[in-house]
């Protein structure tokens, strides 16, 4: 007879045993209990999480619930790069990437060095205990890792030296007569909030120590206070400070010409500073939606670009760069210009807030690069905000020196070729330069490089010659090119009578221009063309009335305008002109025709006229340098209260040219008018 045993479940074999299903909402809470989230963020995590615990699967807003504690649990909360600050290897890198650039490279050097000496300096402790032998102590082991010590006997003693003195750690009791620890530390964070707080006491519960973290205590230690622990502690919570302080970076505004390397400086600042590298295009923005997210109430909302960016590198102090800044766009979905306020102001930006994340995140230890062409069109508080560094346009020299080092060799090894087969002779650069570009910047000069690649690169296969040497001359480029683009009009123009030769600033850099004036037969009319703006329309005014209020001394009729009208053009009517510096030049162009006296078109000038003839102080005096040296300009005739700018410029800048300051409109006759007459 057989019996059939009950078999206890016990004995059943592990490997029979099916593994329980982890719900995908306790991974998510063992996630947030490991994240290390700050308590407001953590508060935040846990409240979503217990929504979707009482929340169906299958509702809409559960997997809108789900995405926002996965977005929170992936953002760099306390996660920084580590920044090495190494001043030789930072301009190692700045020169191997650039030429030319000085004064960026040393705003660069500056910010790296002011960082050095601030990791350097000593730092100061101030002790705040009721017991002499306890700050003694304290004191005595501190002083020996070279901490600067202060000692206060209470709270009120302590906000006597903290008003006083330079202090990096306060250290406190918790029970002290006058004013206690818990209220030291609350006067602490509404007058330093910087300054951490580490409390002592010998009354330590776990309700004391959870009050003084809330209240903001860096940390908390109990009496006897155990000196290894003690420096243990403070060394830590000196080493987060100085970090988090390092971390925090300048706003800078790169403002300059096209084709300047501002977008590159702006990675090799990264590399320097070993920080990851973040670029985002504001050009066409115009939904503030974009910077700052959606809320999460709409269908399909994101958070903002700046938010997103982040997650994406995984730090919270990368290298961030807004590429052009100047062409935000503005209509019925908001002002991202508004949004930038809060961005890029250090004082706002420790709590910018994301409509999406809907928490505050601390941007302060982003180093924010913004880049733009054009100043005026950015808001006032915007660029009171930055501080701005100009790249100023290159000389033929930088660019003959950057094609050779930098340019040339990309280009070659893009088109296949061999640098030790194919040399560029400097004539054949320099030809591609002065004739077929005329730009500050290198974009133009790089495609026409581009295209000579190409060519030969074409040459090499119809010929089969790839190995064999070949020397590109300044007559090669003229066949690989064809006819020239550009023309050195002012060294080549012949002299006119009303024709006068200009120096402006436009976006793209400095600017040639012709005025011409014309006389006819007329009733005293004044007749302005050219696409011009309400300010340049207002110095032919003043100029005018100037010859008019003068004319014994200009040697001009007196009823000159009472049956003539007067036409002055600026040619080029397609393109918009406003600004006053024109003034000098439509004075001389003007003269000249009442005169008719010839004027010298390789005279440029630039200069506001004021009515009694001053001429006042311009801005972009670099680049309508340049621009006069590309146009074969000789002479430029420029005001003397810029004197000082003038003397500052490099050599390079000035060769081989003629620089007259002129302080009233009498010394610029004789400058730019022949004597023979017509």
């Amino acid at each position: 007879m057989f019996f059939k045993r009950k078999v206890d479940p016990t004995e059943v074999a592990p490997q029979n045993k099916q593994p329980e299903a982890v719900s995908p909402l306790s991974t998510l809470r063992s996630r947030i209990d490991e994240a290390n989230l700050p308590p407001y963020v953590l508060e935040t995590a846990i409240k979503e999480l217990e929504k979707l615990e009482k929340t169906d699967p299958a509702v809409a807003e559960y997997s809108v619930g789900f995405n926002y504690i996965e977005l929170v649990l992936s953002l760099p909360w306390n996660l920084s790069s580590q920044c090495k600050l190494d001043l030789a290897r930072a301009q190692s890198i700045l020169d191997a990437r650039h030429c030319g650039l000085g004064q960026v490279k040393q705003r660069i050097l500056e910010f790296l060095a002011a960082k050095t000496l601030c990791s350097k300096a000593q730092q100061s402790i101030l002790i705040v205990d009721d017991e002499e032998i306890a700050r003694s102590n304290m004191a005595h082991i501190l002083k020996k890792d070279g901490y600067s010590c202060h000692s206060a006997n209470n709270g009120l003693e302590a906000l006597s030296v903290l008003a006083k003195e330079e202090i990096d750690l306060v250290i406190t009791d918790l029970k002290m007569e006058h004013m206690d620890g818990l209220e030291l530390l609350g006067q602490i964070n509404r007058v330093s909030p910087e300054i951490p707080v580490i409390m002592v006491t010998g009354f330590a519960t776990v309700t004391s120590a959870v009050e003084a973290l809330k209240k903001g205590a860096a940390h908390y230690l109990g009496k006897p206070v155990n000196l290894d622990e003690l420096r243990k502690t403070v060394k830590e919570v000196l080493e987060k400070k100085l970090f988090v302080e390092m971390g925090k970076g300048p706003i800078l505004c790169f403002t300059g010409p096209p084709g300047t390397g501002k977008t590159s400086v702006g990675r090799a600042i990264a590399e320097a500073l070993q920080r990851q590298f973040v670029r985002i295009s504001l050009a066409g923005l115009r939904d503030e939606a974009e910077l700052r997210g959606h809320r999460r109430t709409y269908v399909g909302a994101l958070p903002g670009r700046i938010i997103t960016e982040l997650k994406r590198v995984g730090v919270n102090n990368p290298v961030f760069m807004l590429d052009e800044i100047d062409k935000i766009g503005q209509d019925f979905r908001g002002d991202p210009a508004s949004v930038l306020l809060e961005v890029l102001d250090p004082e706002q930006n420790i709590r910018f807030t994301d409509n999406y994340l809907d928490v505050p995140f601390d941007l302060s230890r982003i180093m924010f690069i913004a880049t733009a062409n054009d100043l005026t069109k950015l808001p006032g508080p915007l660029l009171d905000r930055m501080e701005r560094i100009e790249f100023s346009g290159y000389t033929g020299k930088e660019k003959l020196q950057i094609a050779q080092q930098f340019i040339l060799p990309r280009q070659l090894k893009a088109s296949g070729l061999s640098r030790a087969t194919i040399r560029f002779a400097p004539a054949a650069v320099s030809r591609v330069i002065e004739d077929y570009t005329r730009e500050s910047g290198l974009r133009n000069l790089e495609r026409e490089l581009s295209d000579i690649c190409r060519k030969i690169a074409l040459l090499c296969l119809k010929t089969d010659c790839r190995d064999q040497a070949v020397e590109i001359d300044a007559d090669t480029i003229s066949r690989l090119l064809g006819p020239r683009k550009f023309f050195r009009e002012a060294a080549e123009a012949e002299v006119q009578v009303g024709i006068a030769t200009g120096l402006v600033w436009a976006e793209t850099g400095g600017e040639i221009i012709s005025v011409e004036t014309a006389i006819m037969p007329g009733s005293g009319t004044l007749i302005l063309t050219g696409s011009l703006g309400e300010v340049l329309q207002e110095s032919a005014q003043t100029v005018l009335s100037f010859i008019r209020s003068r004319t014994k001394e200009l040697g001009v009729l007196d009823n000159f305008f009472k049956d003539t009208d007067i036409h002055i053009h600026f040619p080029s009517g397609a393109i918009p002109k406003d600004g006053p510096s024109a003034g000098i030049t439509i004075f001389a162009a003007l003269l000249s025709r009442l005169t008719r006296r010839p004027a010298r078109r390789d005279v440029a000038l630039t200069g506001e006229m004021t009515l009694s003839g001053r001429i006042l102080p311009i801005s972009g005096i670099r680049e309508k340098i340049l621009a006069a040296k590309r146009a074969g300009v000789r002479r430029v005739l420029l005001p003397l209260v810029n004197k000082e700018e003038v003397e500052a410029l490099d050599p390079d800048v000035t060769e081989g040219l003629e620089l007259v300051l002129v302080a009233n409109a009498g010394e610029v006759v004789d400058q730019v008018l022949e004597v023979r007459g017509l």
